[in-house]
Order: C-alpha cells, then sequence, then structure tokens
C-alpha cells in the first residue's frame, strides 16, 4: 500500500481552489487533501460536494480552520496538521483576495483597502509558510506553490495586444479625480507582483533544503474574485476555473518540475 501524499491548500472551498481539490480528488496519485477554509463548515459543504460527485481515485479530504488573516488561526491550523499527519508533502498558497472594490466604493478607506490586500496576500501567505515550513521539511519531496496573477507581471503592464490586458493597462482620460469604471486591480495586482518576490526570497531560503518552489499564475479565469462575477467575466474572455485546477495539480505531479523557481503559465514562464 503506497503512502498517501499530504497536501495543504488555503482559500479552498472555492474558486480556483476548490477546482485544485476537485482535481486531485480525481487524480490516479492518492493523496489526502487538507481543505482549508476560513470556516469549518464552508470546507465541510466543498468536502460533501465533491464526495456527492465521486472520485476516481482513492484520495481523502480532510477540513481545516485556517484563516491566514489571523497568526492564531496559522499557529492552530498547523498544529493540528502536525498532530494528525507529521507532515506536509505541498503546500499550496491559494487563499487571496482583493480588496479594491471595497476602496472603490468608500466601504474602505484607501489605506485599508490596500493594506487588506496585501496581509491576505503576501503577510498572510508569508506567515503561513513560514509556520508550515518544520512539516515540509520532513516530506521527502516537498512543494512549495505561491498562486500569483497573471496580472503581477511588471512587464506587460504596457502591454495591449490581449484584450483583458489591454482593459487593465488603459489609461483614464486627463483630468482628477479619475471615473469610478472598470474592474479596479491596483492593491490586488501590486500585492500579487510582491508575492512574485516572495516566491523567490524562499525559493533562494530552501533551495539547499530540496524544497520545490513555484508562483502559479492560473490564468484569466471565470472566479468570484474582485466581485465582479463568473458570468460577467466569462464575456470578457474568461476560461471556466477548472484549466487552472488541473494545471496546479500538474504541478504539485511534477510536470513542470524543471521550472521551479519560476512564475509559470500553464504553457509558459511568465516574464517577470
Amino acid at each position: 500500500m503506497s503512502v498517501k501524499e499530504i497536501i495543504l491548500i488555503t482559500g479552498a472551498n472555492t474558486g480556483i481552489g476548490y477546482e485544485v481539490v476537485k482535481a486531485l480528488y480525481n487524480s490516479s496519485v492518492s493523496s489526502d487533501i487538507l481543505v482549508g477554509s476560513r470556516k469549518l463548515e464552508n470546507a465541510e459543504k466543498a468536502i460533501a460536494e465533491l464526495q456527492k460527485e465521486g472520485s476516481k481515485g482513492d484520495s481523502g479530504l480532510t477540513p481545516l480552520v485556517i484563516d491566514i488573516s489571523s497568526d492564531d488561526s496559522i499557529r492552530k491550523a498547523v498544529e493540528q496538521v502536525s498532530k494528525s499527519h507529521g507532515r506536509i508533502d505541498a503546500l499550496i498558497n491559494n487563499a487571496g483576495s482583493s480588496f479594491d472594490g471595497k476602496g472603490q466604493s468608500g466601504e474602505m478607506t484607501l489605506r485599508e483597502a490596500f493594506n487588506a490586500s496585501r496581509d491576505v496576500n503576501v503577510s498572510g501567505t508569508h506567515v503561513l509558510t513560514h509556520e508550515a515550513i518544520p512539516l515540509l521539511l520532513k516530506s521527502s519531496n516537498p512543494r512549495l506553490l505561491f498562486v500569483t496573477s497573471g496580472t503581477s507581471a511588471l512587464s506587460e503592464t504596457e502591454r495591449f495586444d490581449y484584450p483583458p490586458l489591454a482593459r487593465l493597462n488603459a489609461s483614464p482620460e486627463a483630468g482628477w479625480p479619475k471615473p469610478n469604471t472598470g474592474n479596479p486591480v491596483i492593491s490586488y495586482r501590486s500585492s500579487k507582483t510582491g508575492l512574485n518576490m516572495l516566491m523567490r526570497e524562499w525559493a533562494k531560503t530552501l533551495k539547499n533544503d530540496g524544497v520545490k518552489v513555484w508562483a502559479i499564475s492560473p490564468g484569466f479565469l471565470a472566479t468570484g474574485l474582485g466581485g465582479v462575477g463568473a458570468e460577467q467575466l466569462k464575456k470578457m474572455g474568461a476560461r471556466d476555473p477548472s484549466e487552472g485546477g488541473q494545471f496546479i495539480k500538474d504541478v504539485i505531479e511534477g510536470k513542470r518540475d524543471e521550472d521551479q523557481g519560476k512564475v509559470i503559465r500553464a504553457t509558459m514562464v511568465q516574464p517577470w
């Protein structure tokens, strides 16, 4: 009987995270997937949905309460995994959020929106990784993934040949204040660029420990991130989130090992 891989994924009850869990759950590679969510009931609901659909493999699903904006929640989650599983073979830092819309609407101040985006997308991810490293180093083949964004590439902020980037990179008319139009992403985009540097720092730090590290750019997918709505995003050219799930599963299963230490897309290395 083969030993199951222990895979922890944050933000696993919705969006890309859910699709990653689904892809791993149906893989022929056996694993115990720790379904991380801020609320237990949300993780349990996601697990129930997947179990109802059935699985092509023999992987297991375990709920895990973890809120990466809380150091206490992170510590409790890592302690729980330490007691229940003793190690982590792959940590998928998927949990992320965008607060630009709340900053634009006035629900949050500009500073609050910026700080909240960075707190979740960079700071919380960094703290969790730091706390989880001792468990990751107990694996014989440790993998560390950071889910970033295709909008994070500095070199692509001047691209206008791809419609989604053309919309993001377009400059508004002269005058102040600027109109609140489109999908605001300034704090989200900035924090994901910071996440890319965080990945590089961890790749450097863990190089001699044999940990394979990536930043994953899953592509323009129709998820609920940013509050725009999946259907509206599809009209803008977004693809099905299941594609992101399959891509990340492939990385976990060794299909992009030659690109470790880089930001990768499904078919290429993303430019910096």
